[in-house]
């Protein structure tokens, strides 16, 4: 995993964006346009949003936006399950900032050119630019309490730069229809939505069971209970030492169940799989259960109406029969 470099450390860009910066500023797209103070100058930065969709169009805007409130890009694609979970997360957390970030969606499938500038080999990517600068942040899922660190060590670079803007999100216009509100969670959801927020995942897939022990035919909770129980697998793991503990015992099925989930995690489906359908036909029964059942597991984290989960469950019944 990527990440900031440390307090005191000099400001490094992680990736090139030079063909963006020196690109000259496209028409406006749904981001900020820059505004005209000196770089660095604290107080109100006027923008449309808190949250901005970026692209390869209109992020030099976005640079130009960094060099007075830092600007979080969160690389997503709509196919990662992870990377689709993780986006509401970033915009709850970045709102409860007050304007201290602005956070950039970018989908790597509409915007080859800044997949390829952030180098996002996968999905979720999360880095920051500061005053026009880049730097990586971490890829897949974090519990949101390490992410609100690595948001406080940003605001710690940036302010050594000089980047302490505070962004002053438009009002919508009189008159204009309101956002569509979400519909309300049934309370259990609320309550495991919650834990995972504070990174209690064991609360939550708590919470989850027991949805599950009143209803078996709640779909909601079979998604959720799967997608954090994939996070409570990989918390505080990093992915040297998954893969490294992999490499050490081929013959630990735990441990190569758990570079499935890091795969998955980082968007590789596909990898993740593979991985799990070729461990299957060398395991003993009580082996090829658990395979079993973390594939089942992880085709929920995906969604079931994914279409690479099909052919990998075509491949598992085979398998079975």
């Amino acid at each position: 995993m990527t990440v900031i470099p440390p307090a005191g450390s000099n400001l490094r860009g992680a990736v090139d964006l030079s063909s963006l910066v020196n690109r000259p500023p496209a028409p406006a797209a749904g981001a900020a346009g820059a505004p005209g103070a000196p770089a660095g100058q604290a107080g109100p930065v006027p923008v449309p949003s808190l949250v901005l969709e970026g692209t390869d169009t209109n992020f030099a805007e976005l640079l130009e936006l960094s060099k007075f409130v830092p600007v979080i890009v969160d690389l997503w694609a709509q196919w990662s399950e992870p990377a689709t979970s993780l986006t509401p997360v970033m915009e709850n957390l970045i709102r409860e900032y007050n304007g201290r970030f602005v956070l950039a969606t970018v989908d790597i499938d509409a915007n080859p050119q800044l997949a390829q500038a952030f180098q996002a080999t996968s999905v979720p990517t999360l880095a920051a630019v500061i005053n026009g600068q880049p730097v990586q942040l971490f890829d897949g899922v974090l519990p949101v309490v390490q992410i609100r660190e690595v948001l406080e060590r940003v605001l710690e670079l940036a302010a050594q730069h000089g980047v302490t803007g505070v962004a002053d999100a438009a009002e919508a216009p009189a008159g204009e229809p309101a956002a569509p509100v979400e519909p309300e969670l049934p309370p259990h959801h609320r309550e495991a939505y919650d834990a995972i927020e504070r990174g209690d995942y064991a609360a939550a897939i708590d919470i989850y069971k027991l949805s599950l022990a009143r209803d078996p035919r709640d779909a909601m909770a079979t998604a959720g209970l799967a997608q954090v129980s994939l996070l409570g697998r990989l918390q505080g793991k990093t992915i040297a030492e998954v893969r490294s503990a992999a490499a050490d015992n081929p013959a630990d099925l735990d441990a190569q169940l758990l570079v499935a989930d890091l795969n998955l995690s980082g968007g590789h489906i596909e990898d993740a799989f593979d991985r799990l359908l070729g461990l299957f036909p060398s395991q003993d029964a009580a082996g090829k259960n658990l395979v079993r059942q973390r594939l089942l597991e992880l085709f929920e984290v995906v969604g079931t109406d994914d279409p690479r989960v099909p052919p990998a469950r075509k491949r598992l019944t085979a398998l079975l029969y």
